[in-house]
C-alpha cells in the first residue's frame, strides 16, 4: 500500500513538473494571406514556429507583440477575447476595457482583467494563472498595488433608446465602491463614490 501511494505521489509530482516546465514564452507572427484574413503563427524567441493557427478560427489579434506566456485573440465560437498559451489552450476570457470598441485589457503591474460567462471580473498574472477569482461587477486595473471596484452597478445608456444592433454607448454607475490589494483582499468597501476612493488612495487622473 505504501509503495502504491509513493508511486501515485511520484507521478503527480512528475505531471506537475511537466506542466510547469512546458510553459513557454512566445509571440505572434502575422502574415497577410488574404485580403480579409491574416495567417498567425506562434513563434519562440528565435522565430521557430510553435503553432500555425487556423485562419478560419482566429480572426483578430490586437495585442502589443512581445514575448509573453499568453496571447489574446478573437476566436470564432468564443465570446469576446480569449487568452491562449503556446499549445493553443484557452486559459481565460479577457475583459474588454473600452465600451463600444474592440479593446482587450492588457497587463498592468503584471495583472490583466479577466471575465466569465456571468460578466464577473477577476485577474490573471503574466504567466496566465488566475490569481483573483471572478467576483467583481466592475473593477479598475491595478495602480500602486491597489484596484478600485464597484458594487450594485447599472448601465446608463447615453441615448434613451437602446439600438437592437448592439452599437450602444453607456456609462456604468455603482452605488458602492471599495478597493483591493494585489492578492484580491478587500480593504475597504461601502457607500463610497469612486472619487472618494480615488482620494483615499491618492490617485490622480492620468
Amino acid at each position: 500500500m505504501k509503495n502504491l501511494k509513493g508511486n501515485i505521489l511520484f507521478f503527480i509530482i512528475i505531471f506537475i513538473s511537466i506542466n510547469v516546465f512546458s510553459q513557454k514564452k512566445f509571440k505572434v507572427k502575422t502574415e497577410e494571406k488574404y485580403e480579409t484574413k491574416n495567417q498567425y503563427y506562434l513563434v519562440d524567441e528565435k522565430e521557430n514556429i510553435l503553432q500555425k493557427l487556423d485562419t478560419s478560427k482566429y480572426y483578430i489579434f490586437l495585442e502589443e507583440n512581445s514575448l509573453k506566456y499568453f496571447a489574446v485573440f478573437g476566436i470564432k465560437g468564443e465570446n469576446g477575447w480569449s487568452a491562449i498559451d503556446s499549445n493553443e489552450n484557452i486559459l481565460f476570457q479577457v475583459y474588454n476595457s473600452v465600451n463600444g470598441e474592440p479593446s482587450p485589457d492588457s497587463l498592468i503591474e503584471n495583472k490583466i482583467r479577466i471575465i466569465n460567462e456571468n460578466n464577473k471580473i477577476g485577474f490573471a498574472n503574466e504567466k496566465g494563472e488566475i490569481i483573483i477569482n471572478h467576483q467583481f461587477e466592475i473593477v479598475t486595473s491595478f495602480r500602486k498595488n491597489r484596484a478600485i471596484f464597484g458594487n450594485k452597478c447599472k448601465k446608463v445608456y447615453w441615448k434613451k433608446e437602446k439600438h437592437e444592433n448592439g452599437c450602444n454607448h453607456y456609462s456604468i454607475e455603482c452605488s458602492e465602491h471599495g478597493y483591493i490589494n494585489e492578492k484580491g483582499k478587500i480593504l475597504i468597501s461601502g457607500n463610497y463614490t469612486f472619487e472618494e476612493i480615488m482620494k483615499e488612495l491618492n490617485w490622480k487622473n492620468e
